[in-house]
């Protein structure tokens, strides 16, 4: 008998735990939906997004709403026009308006430059022929860009005719871009399902980004390479001047 009672305490503690860890990861889910979205989410529309009862998942919103608003949250889980959002805590406004103030402005690239640091990224390193070569087009102003950025840096020169500068990703790269380091780079699955989702809804532009990824065939040739050289567009010839004729 007092086995069977230790027994059912075990499984009913083991219950226990089990429904405590259920509650923390419902929580862990819902803090992450509430951060991401930007306008205010209803209970009704989270429980059904996620399949959980709606007095579930009331429950845990309030819990998560109790905790924001401890003095140890810079954020604050608020109900806003019946729904819930996270902001920050009024009372940090100033201090965070000041830092928002000296922060550098964020990372654009153009399409050509992301092409361009795509192709240097998977084929490093490279030289400008090479990258010429696999884009299909000139590309010295983006480089100049991309060195500018601190994305790129040079490499050293290749040893072959006319030793070409050779150029590499830079920690810099790294961190905007969130990877450890250059072995979590998306491979050509990912990164064309990345282009996919990012051109769903516009016009999807020239594949020379995918080629990049793709491209398996082996380095051009030295005398090749050392031969596509950026040549310099033609000068326009000077405009004649005009003679004003007397009247």
């Amino acid at each position: 008998m007092q086995e069977m009672d230790a027994a059912q305490m075990a499984e009913d503690l083991n219950s226990q735990d089990q429904e405590v860890q259920d509650d923390a990861k419902l929580q862990a889910i819902l803090e992450a939906i509430v951060y991401i979205t930007d306008e205010p989410l209803t209970a009704q529309q989270i429980a059904a997004a996620i399949g959980q009862p709606l007095d579930k998942i009331k429950r845990a919103l309030d819990q998560l709403v109790a905790e924001y608003g401890g003095a140890a949250h810079g954020l604050s889980i608020r109900e806003i026009a019946g729904g819930y959002k996270m902001a920050t805590k009024a009372e940090h406004h100033e201090a965070v308006r000041a830092f928002v103030k000296k922060l550098t402005p964020p990372l654009k690239l153009s399409l050509p430059a992301l092409e361009t640091l795509a192709v240097i990224a998977y084929k490093q390193p490279v030289t400008t022929p090479e990258i010429m070569d696999i884009r299909g087009v000139q590309g010295a102003g983006v480089l100049k860009t991309l060195l500018d950025r601190k994305l790129i840096a040079v490499a050293g020169r290749k040893n072959v005719i006319g030793k070409p500068i050779l150029y590499k990703t830079t920690k810099e790269f790294l961190i905007q871009f969130g990877l450890k380091d250059l072995s979590e780079l998306p491979s050509l699955k990912e990164f064309e399902e990345i282009r996919r989702m990012a051109f769903a809804d516009s016009e999807p532009p020239a594949p020379e980004a995918v080629e990049a990824v793709a491209e398996v065939e082996a380095e051009a040739p030295a005398d090749e390479a050392a031969a596509e050289t950026s040549e310099p567009a033609p000068a326009e010839p000077a405009a004649e001047p005009q003679v004003k004729e007397e009247e």
